[in-house]
């Protein structure tokens, strides 16, 4: 750079950006992929008070976005002011801004599309005999002129992305950005049931959702299976309304897929209200379950703001406590309200029948020990159920000697295997065996299964302990490894193809991995309207367990998804692997028990499972031992 002396005039560089290059970049934050420009689209026809939204998509968006509705239309003037920046009718002055009751409302929507995409727009108001069509491209108005159009507006957005060819490089597959259009579409139609919807890609219908009430739009997206097992959520107060529906506790799921948070018909996410509804399902579902819920909260625009994102997924709410709180006991009391809470149980468990107290008479020497004692006596005698003798408190300690045999003490030498590490002990007498060659059955050795869980193999150096689902993992995942690398997995053909009806997010996901499946053994084919027909499975599946199989698989997928660091194929060959590891509860005959330890110890990693869990334990017969103080 030269150097500049003294006396020299230096140049003005701050320049201002010309207005397609500033709209492109304002672009980036509102338009990040064609599901972005779906969702500003349809919220503006519901803020155009259509009753009919139709929506066309083609090659997943890219090629083509097409919105149609009947509602109110713009003016020639308002067609042609809706490109520009900032342009919007619902603000007017800054007080404005914390009354917002509409989807849009900066202004920004229309003209990020056009900065990015070639549109198409075509108005009319109802009153109005001629619309007006307009041509934009990359911010510039091409064409604009009288035409005749039916009442509402009708927009089409075409290679999106035209102009930014970076941009669309980083696009993904058509399916994985099907999947996007599919939510934010699904987003919008939940909020707003009384209103018509539909969703057609590539000239197929994927979505056809008439109007009606809120239970009969869940049913008609995540499925009919949910009719019957919805709990309805409503609390009215003067600061806030909570509505919507939750699932019952057997609707839970290992996914967060069926969980939809509304404020003023807003779809939002947040962790926050996530936490308060998981908090009302506390002890009636599994830890890694999440319920299924569609909630609704009706609030004063001025106690949020709804500006604090691009997408406007994000909001804050002035006072985040109450809001939680009232959640937090609107479900409580809605799960209550149906019985689905958990109350007193009086009812006698069937598992004291079997204590020795209950099913074996008391011997005379039995008796005699039990009524001499003092805390005995002091139930017993008159008035003095209050009573309870002060001299000997170590007695209360061994209660349950009433009803349990007295047990030997443990060698006083057994600490000496333990060690104690921040009040946790650590047993030192098992390991976990690191290759094959330490593998010693015994000759003709016997194999015990304990609680239908594990497999008691002896060794020569003490036993095995082998958890057998997670070892059935590890052999599964290995065997289909190699399918993926290689020869793909044999299919069993099915006498009677059964057929599989998705949801239209479901439906998206299996076509993806329809290729994947084929090599893993699965043949599935669409077969229209969301319905796939089950060709053949592997042959592990057993036959009429078909559509279980497919369901629990993508379910598991799902559960995966969101674990970046794999591929979809490697996400794939996990979810097979753990969907069809046999379970634990199941009954294994010596065969079976044998060939599943010969198939772990031949695999490569025979140790742990994919996700790091041990598939097995070894004792040592010295440990055992000294454990008995020998």
């Amino acid at each position: 750079m030269p150097l500049i002396k003294k006396g020299d005039v230096v140049p003005d560089i701050i320049q201002l950006l010309p207005d397609n290059i500033a709209n492109q970049i304002a672009a980036g934050e509102v338009i990040q992929r064609p599901a972005s420009a779906v969702k500003e689209l349809l919220e503006n026809a519901v803020d155009a008070g259509a009753t009919e939204i139709k929506l066309f998509v083609t090659d997943a968006g890219k090629n083509l976005i097409q919105v149609v509705d009947n509602g109110k239309g713009m003016s020639e003037t308002d067609a042609r002011m809706c490109f520009e920046r900032h342009a919007t009718s619902k603000i007017s002055s800054i007080e404005d801004l914390f009354k917002i009751k509409t989807m849009g409302f900066r202004g920004e929507a229309l003209a990020s599309i056009a900065a990015v995409a070639q549109v198409e727009l075509k108005t009319r108001k109802a009153e109005d005999e001629l619309g007006s069509c307009l041509e934009v491209e990359n911010s510039i108005v091409k064409k604009q002129e009288a035409c005749s159009a039916s009442a509402g507006t009708n927009i089409c957005m075409k290679n999106l992305f035209f102009n930014v060819p970076a941009r669309r490089n980083f696009l993904k597959s058509n399916a994985a950005e099907m999947r996007h259009i599919v939510d934010e579409f699904i987003r919008v139609a939940m909020a707003f049931p009384h209103i018509f919807f539909s969703l057609t890609s590539n000239g197929q219908q994927v979505f056809h959702l008439e109007a009606g009430s809120l239970k009969q739009r869940i049913s008609q997206i995540l499925g009919t299976s949910y009719t019957s097992k919805l709990v309805s959520v409503s609390e009215d107060t003067d600061y806030m309304n909570v509505y919507g529906f939750v699932g019952k506790p057997e609707t839970a799921k290992k996914t967060r897929g069926d969980q939809y948070f509304f404020v003023n018909n807003r779809f939002i996410k947040s962790a926050y209200l996530n936490h308060a509804v998981m908090s009302a399902f506390d002890e009636m579902i599994a830890k890694d379950s999440f319920p299924m819920y569609v909630l609704f909260i009706d609030l004063d625009p001025s106690q949020l703001d709804i500006n604090v994102h691009p997408t406007k997924q994000e909001i804050k709410f002035e006072d985040e406590k109450i809001v939680y709180a009232f959640v937090q006991a609107a479900v409580k009391h809605a799960l209550a309200q149906f019985s689905i809470a958990p109350s007193l149980d009086f009812s006698l468990n069937a598992d004291i029948q079997q204590m020795e107290a209950v099913s074996k008479p008391v011997t005379e020497e039995r008796l005699e020990s039990i009524t001499s004692s003092n805390l005995f006596k002091t139930f017993s005698q008159k008035n003095q159920a209050h009573k309870i003798e002060g001299t000997n408190r170590s007695e209360l300690r061994s209660w349950k000697d009433f009803y349990e045999p007295s047990a030997q003490p443990l060698p006083s030498d057994l600490g000496t295997e333990t060690d104690t590490t921040n009040g946790q002990l650590e047993y030192t007498g098992y390991s976990l065996l690191k290759d094959e060659q330490k593998l010693r059955l015994l000759p003709d050795a016997v194999l015990t299964q304990l609680h239908g869980s594990y497999i008691v193999a002896p060794t020569q150096q003490g036993f095995l302990l082998v958890h057998q689902q997670q070892a059935h993992e590890r052999v599964l995942y290995e065997r289909y490894s190699e399918a993926t690398h290689g020869k793909q997995m044999p299919t069993q053909q099915s006498l009677f193809p059964s057929t599989i009806q998705l949801s239209a997010a479901d439906s998206v996901l299996i076509q993806e991995l329809l290729p994947d499946l084929k090599v893993l053994g699965y043949l599935v084919e669409p077969f229209g309207n969301n319905t796939f027909v089950v060709q053949g499975t592997p042959a592990d599946i057993l036959q009429g367990n078909e559509k279980m199989a497919i369901e629990l698989l993508l379910e598991q997928y799902k559960h995966f998804s969101s674990d970046i660091k794999f591929s979809k194929r490697e996400k794939l060959v996990r979810c097979v692997a753990k969907q069809q590891a046999i379970k634990t509860g199941k009954t294994l005959g010596q065969q079976e028990m044998l060939v599943l330890v010969e198939e772990l110890f031949s695999c490569k990693t025979p140790n742990i499972t994919p996700n790091g869990s041990p598939t097995y334990l070894e004792f040592k017969a010295d440990y055992l031992e000294r454990m008995f103080g020998k």
